[in-house]
């Protein structure tokens, strides 16, 4: 995952704005006008409503491309808007338009679309598609039992004026609308997929829908208000297009959803089937209605059956994507290896994802993956099998082929990934990282080949290549490294870190104001060891926030310790790239309110290249952090890419030089004119000015005489642990100067 993350201009919302605007014309229309009477100018104000309806799918599609969900549901917006545009057209005017007419091959072709939207979802469950299905259709029949019930009255007075084929049509619409509707109830009952972030309105369009087309069976035999009947069809179409509206901002449709209330459809369907039975023991019922509560109340039983085999395939199927699981893939895959059957294990890991979840939320990073799965699976045949072994890790098995068609494969799987992902307003732009292991090259044991895709997928991250065949060359290398890794996450959950304390000392006066704080780990074997052994792999592995979220803590401790000690001194600390997000200065305000400590008692030091990566961004969170008085040193300068207008603009009070600059001044009098340059360039900015690196008398005495305002090397001291701090700071210089830094 990039760091810029650049973000898509907001997609107008003109169709969205138009809809709701007509929408509400209408309803005061209905409102204020004449109720009884239909009226064409509100016919036509309702088709305008619908066409903008369209219109709101046609934008959603173009957002998404070819998403199917949103496709059939767009489609079925648009056939039954050309339904009510051809009976408009067709029969505005005529005193009896008739009951049904060519706009109901229209109006019918609704359903089957809006079905198939709901079914491409269903599909997504994997192991759970049939017992959902089977939910849905017990609901659809006591749906249809009560519908019976209720309208028998209008079947039997329809078959006896020899309107029979109209009146069932006019009846399938109800019955129809109840069959989606408990779909959709399904859905969302099951342990299954989030429709969207506004689901609702599907359900209020659909029962709308339902409730216009009973209104207009039971009308078919009394002059009941046709524009109130109009409206539930249109604002049902309009609540329609606003749930495929959301489901496109969403980025992604349908994702999964542990909702936990498995058995809701049921027991309503259930219930209705006893009631319309018992209403039939006391009243007479129509013998339809009663053969389809019966029918009702035994395919309720059903569920049973696959119990099951639904708790199997829970436990073996990943919640977000609807993928197998590390044990599902791994039951599957047993089947696949052995003899000399050959075949290649890919695991995959997203690079830098756990910067989205900190910086965007772990609801981003949801849709991201769902996304990513999406674009892995259709680079994959029939037979290939993809998991998701859960956090960002994928994992897939090539049966049969050859090394290089595994490489082809890997190749496919990068290029998914080459164009950003979508989500919201936000344009996301995800690498992943692939290790192989081929069998029965690498071997046939599972355990084994999982070991050398992961070793293979560390060496491909570490080389920066986006994918790496699996070689013994790799083994020892990458056995360490992993369980170097292991032993870093041991640490961070064991709190083996401590900080160490570098002095930055004033070149005019040799008054120490305040310290760089540096990350020490205390290795249970391998003693204590420096930030360099083991950083870079932490920011390989993502583990960088929380490394920092621990030492900004501790350092904040530190700091209200010595502040409370009377102390006069700031502790500086270095940020990872990934903390630079828009809650970074609550954050620190937090810590500080914590602590009762002035904000002047911390500096965060962050690098050149992770400002200029985004520089307006940058700009913004620095600016917030310095209107809360917190100081900003921009550390590493000049090994960057920084101009000097972005310079200018960012906000900050330190600059630090690179410690390569300032060893290069012993030799090289051109590095000596360079740094003079950058001191001077630093000072007309209002910028205070620190040399890293000092270890020699000869190096301080020029920066002396170039203006350089403050020094931090082994020539003063080494890093110290924080209870050498103070003794040191006494010994050898005078604090005075420290307490106007924090007043």
């Amino acid at each position: 995952m990039t760091g810029e993350n650049p973000v898509r201009p907001v997609v107008p919302r003109r169709a969205v704005i138009a809809m709701m605007a007509l929408s509400v014309l209408y309803v005061l229309g209905l409102l204020l006008g004449d109720l009884v009477r239909f009226d064409a100018v509100g016919a036509w104000l309702g088709t305008l409503v619908e066409l903008a309806a369209v219109a709101v799918c046609a934008t959603a599609l173009l957002r998404t491309g070819r998403q199917w969900q949103i496709l059939l549901a767009s489609a079925a917006v648009a056939v039954y808007t050309a339904g009510d545009a051809y009976y408009l057209f067709a029969f505005t005017g005529q005193p009896a338009p008739p009951v049904v007419s060519g706009a109901d091959v229209a109006y019918l072709a609704f359903y089957p679309l809006m079905l198939a939207a709901l079914a491409v979802t269903v599909r997504k469950l994997k192991g759970s598609t049939w017992p959902l299905l089977l939910d849905s259709v017990v609901g659809a029949l006591a749906a249809a039992s009560l519908m019976a019930m209720i309208l028998a009255p209008v079947l039997r007075a329809g078959t006896a004026e020899g309107t029979t084929f109209d009146v069932a049509v006019v009846v399938s619409y109800p019955l129809l609308d109840l069959l989606l509707i408990t779909a959709v109830g399904g859905l969302l009952a099951s342990r299954g997929l989030d429709l969207g972030p506004r689901w609702p309105l599907l359900v209020i369009g659909l029962v709308l829908f339902a409730a216009a087309d009973i209104a207009f069976a039971l009308g078919t035999r009394a002059d009941l208000p046709g524009s109130i009947t109009e409206a539930g069809w249109i604002l049902g179409v309009a609540g329609i297009a606003l749930w495929v509206d959301s489901v496109a901002r969403a980025g992604a449709a349908f994702r999964r959803r542990d909702r936990g209330l498995p058995a809701a459809t049921l027991m309503v369907s259930t219930a209705s089937a006893v009631a319309v039975l018992l209403i039939g023991c006391q009243v007479p019922v129509a013998p339809l209605a009663q053969i389809l509560a019966a029918l009702t109340l035994l395919l309720a039983a059903a569920p049973l059956l696959f119990r099951n085999r639904m708790l199997g395939t829970l436990a073996s199927t990943d919640d977000l994507t609807g993928l197998p699981n590390r044990r599902g893939f791994a039951t599957e895959l047993r089947g696949r290896l052995g003899g000399r059957r050959s075949g290649a294990l890919f695991f995959l890991d997203l690079d830098r994802f756990k910067d989205v979840n900190d910086a965007l939320g772990h609801s981003v990073g949801d849709a991201l993956l769902v996304q990513v799965a999406e674009r892995f699976a259709r680079q994959l045949t029939a037979n290939d099998l993809l998991a998701r072994f859960g956090g960002d890790e994928f994992a897939v098995f090539l049966d049969g082929g050859s090394s290089e068609d595994a490489l082809k494969v890997a190749r496919r799987l990068q290029g998914a990934l080459a164009e950003p992902v979508q989500i919201d307003t936000a344009s996301l732009k995800a690498e992943v990282s692939i290790g192989i292991a081929l069998t029965p090259e690498n071997g046939t044991d599972i355990d084994l080949l999982m070991r050398k895709a992961d070793i293979a997928m560390f060496r491909a991250k570490a080389e920066r290549s986006g994918h790496h065949l699996y070689s013994s060359m790799d083994d020892d290398g990458g056995a360490r490294k992993l369980r170097m890794l292991q032993e870093l996450r041991t640490a961070l959950a064991e709190g083996q870190f401590e900080l160490h304390y570098q002095p930055k000392v004033q070149l005019s006066g040799d008054a120490v104001t305040s310290v760089e704080a540096l990350i020490r780990w205390n290795h249970p074997v391998l003693g204590q060891l420096p930030p360099t052994s083991f950083l870079p792999l932490a920011e390989e592995a993502g583990l960088m926030p929380e490394l920092s979220a621990i030492v900004l803590a501790a350092a904040a401790d530190q700091a209200s310790h010595w502040h409370t000690a009377g102390l006069g001194i700031s502790v500086a600390v270095n940020l990872s790239g990934s903390r630079i997000q828009r809650g970074l200065p609550r954050q620190v305000r937090t810590l500080l309110e914590e602590r009762s400590i002035p904000a002047g008692c911390l500096m965060l030091e962050i690098t050149e290249d992770m400002l200029m990566a985004d520089p307006v961004h940058s700009a913004k969170i620095l600016a917030r952090l310095r209107s809360d008085g917190i100081q900003v040193s921009i550390d590493d300068f000049g090994t960057g890419y920084s101009s000097l207008a972005h310079l200018r603009d960012l906000p900050a009070d330190e600059l630090k030089l690179d410690r390569s600059f300032i060893s290069a001044m012993r030799t090289d009098r051109r590095a000596t004119g360079l740094v003079g340059s950058i001191i001077g360039l630093a000072h007309s900015l209002d910028l205070r000015v620190v040399a890293e690196g000092v270890d020699n008398e000869e190096t301080l005495l020029e920066l002396r005489a170039l203006g350089c305002d403050l020094a931090q090397g082994f020539h003063f001291a080494r890093p110290l642990p924080a209870a050498e701090v103070a003794s040191w700071i006494t010994r050898h210089t005078s604090v005075e100067a420290g307490a106007a830094l924090l007043d």
